[in-house]
């Protein structure tokens, strides 16, 4: 694996955490007005349509040996985006993604005994992300105002954190076959499954309106690209490296819910942010 083919599995590994941590805002505040798993089943099936022409287009629909990668992760991600979504309409956005986030370590023990090789900054970047992770998920008193049940939040968000690093291997396994066939059929998996739910059990839960239409779409598009760049990624760097850079989204959460919903972060969280930055610059110059 070549020094230049690492340095831009990281870019890409960087840029899947902008596009998760937009849509995740996205998709929470969405989730504030209509049920999670209707706005999780609608958003992933717009996104399996527009793969599907993907993969059309691209020839890729004969590829094999991908399923049973994508059929789990699809599974795990019903969960584990449920549970995320119903966090951050519950919770406060900047607490809970970060809580969400720590699922990385998963991947990163996985790449470690599969026979990833951080360099020493790496190492090191690595760890610092991980500390910074931790800081930022320390919430205190700051959840939402009309939570009845504060630690609620925090414990989907722990569910979800598992769900994500499960998925970030399965992603990984699926990609080696092929990219765009595991991000449909993860998908079609994921709008099945919600239909379903929403069909029999949330018959009464309130869905999303109409004109949330290119919401849905845009939250869709934004968490099919950003696993398809991770994908791509952990094929040309380390597993340990790119599942770390993929799981920065918190910060990104954390700025558009600031700017947004005005959520303010304590000094402690602040410092967590800094600290996933500093892992992030260690890791790019390894």
């Amino acid at each position: 694996m070549c020094q230049g083919g690492r340095l831009v599995g990281a870019v890409l590994a960087l840029l899947s955490s902008v596009l998760w941590g937009s849509g995740d805002f996205l998709g929470g505040s969405l989730s504030r007005r209509a049920h999670p798993v209707a706005v999780m089943g609608a958003a992933q099936g717009l996104a399996a349509l527009g793969l599907l022409a993907i993969a059309v287009a691209s020839g890729s629909l004969g590829a094999t040996g991908y399923l049973p990668w994508a059929i789990a992760s699809g599974a795990v991600g019903v969960v584990a985006l449920g549970s995320f979504y119903s966090a951050l309409a519950d919770g406060t956005m900047g607490v809970v993604a970060p809580i969400a986030s720590t699922g990385v370590a998963l991947p990163v023990v996985v790449g470690l005994v599969r026979g990833d090789r951080p360099s020493p900054a790496q190492a090191v970047g690595i760890a610092a992300a991980v500390v910074g992770v931790v800081l930022a998920t320390n919430p205190g008193r700051d959840v939402h105002p009309d939570d009845r049940h504060p630690l609620r939040p925090l414990l989907l968000a722990g569910l979800a954190g598992a769900g994500f690093g499960t998925g970030l291997v399965l992603v990984a396994g699926g990609a080696r076959h092929s990219v765009v066939m595991t991000l449909l059929v993860m998908r079609v998996v994921n709008a099945l499954t919600s239909t379903a739910l929403l069909a029999t059990v949330l018959r009464s839960a309130p869905r999303p309106k109409g004109r949330e239409l290119a919401p849905l779409a845009l939250i869709g598009g934004t968490d099919a690209a950003a696993n398809g760049l991770y994908a791509l990624a952990t094929r040309t760097t380390l597993l340990s490296v790119a599942a770390v850079l993929a799981s920065l989204y918190p910060a990104v959460t954390a700025l558009l819910a600031r700017r947004f919903h005005a959520e303010r972060l304590r000094p402690v969280q602040a410092a967590g942010v800094l600290t996933i930055l500093a892992g992030v610059v260690l890791i790019a110059a390894g």
